[in-house]
């Protein structure tokens, strides 16, 4: 049994943060930053069963082309990814009456749809980037056991050696591959894309305002990075976080981004939201194959 103090229900039976009852999970769920764009993913809905709000974790639960889906957002930052993904597991793989583990394992399908900033001159502004390998700078994942099961050490190992890691002190980042199935199934209309995920908007993607960097030359090396044929082409928030519990959980998740920014370039557009409608409605297509 889960003590009271670990896994926290609610009165009406919802998970703590998130507001979600059991029943109104479905196993198709869209996962997005924004509070305000889970109305604009549930609009394409034919029907919606159950909605709710509790701080920036907005959700709606309905059917898209004869499949039932749940939109969640999960604001900013791997912090809220740990928060809503161990939620969500617990709704679908814990018995909120008894406490304890479901004898039967339910896999979830998330799929988190994002804005990033590309780093490679040839990724276009409005483009969908697919993060097929994720590179956590955010170091949640060093907080569970077993890493080494999802981690590519051998990615880790040479990305230490080419950007002289250590010498900046910064945290060891992590490498998680996304879901294969989900890789195979979006990669139709998508950049293939090797993601890092930093725990911040500024600094940590290598941004300068008034306070100096600890690897002022950081964007100049991810740039020139490459291993296996793969290349950093992007930076956003989360991914990592997600496409490691979902894959110590048992579960497939995958990642896209609408880039906004290219940092290579120097270049953004605020004005970003006719990509992000054209990519939710993709990507909702795309899962109700």
């Amino acid at each position: 049994m889960i003590a009271k103090s670990e896994l926290l229900i609610n009165a009406d039976g919802s998970a703590f943060h998130i507001h979600i009852k059991p029943d109104q999970l479905a196993d198709n769920v869209l996962l997005v930053g924004d509070p305000d764009r889970v109305g604009m993913v549930s609009s394409y809905f034919d029907s919606i069963d159950a909605e709710g709000q509790n701080r920036e974790f907005r959700f709606a639960t309905g059917i898209y082309k004869g499949k039932r889906m749940t939109c969640v957002s999960h604001g900013i930052g791997p912090d809220n990814i740990d928060i809503v993904m161990t939620e969500l597991d617990a709704l679908a793989n814990i018995d909120f009456e008894t406490r304890e583990i479901k004898p039967e394992h339910r896999r979830l399908t998330l799929v988190r749809m994002g804005t990033c900033g590309a780093i490679q001159p040839d990724i276009p502004l409005g483009s969908a980037v697919l993060s097929h390998v994720n590179i956590g700078f955010d170091c949640l994942m060093r907080w569970y056991a077993d890493l080494d099961k999802i981690n590519l050490k051998d990615y880790e190992d040479d990305f230490l050696r080419f950007m002289d890691w250590d010498a900046a002190g910064l945290p060891r980042p992590y490498f998680v591959k996304a879901s294969q199935i989900l890789i195979d199934l979006f990669s139709g209309w998508t950049e293939k894309g090797m993601t890092i995920s930093a725990p911040g908007f500024y600094g940590p993607q290598g941004r300068v305002i008034r306070l100096g960097l600890a690897m002022p030359d950081m964007l100049e090396k991810l740039e020139k990075w490459s291993y296996d044929g793969r290349r950093i082409t992007n930076f956003e928030m989360e991914g990592s976080a997600l496409a490691g519990l979902a894959a110590q959980l048992g579960h497939d998740a995958i990642t896209v981004c609408c880039t906004i920014a290219n940092r290579y370039a120097g270049e953004s557009n605020t004005d970003y939201k006719p990509f992000v409608q054209k990519m939710i409605e993709t990507s909702l297509d795309t899962l109700a194959r």
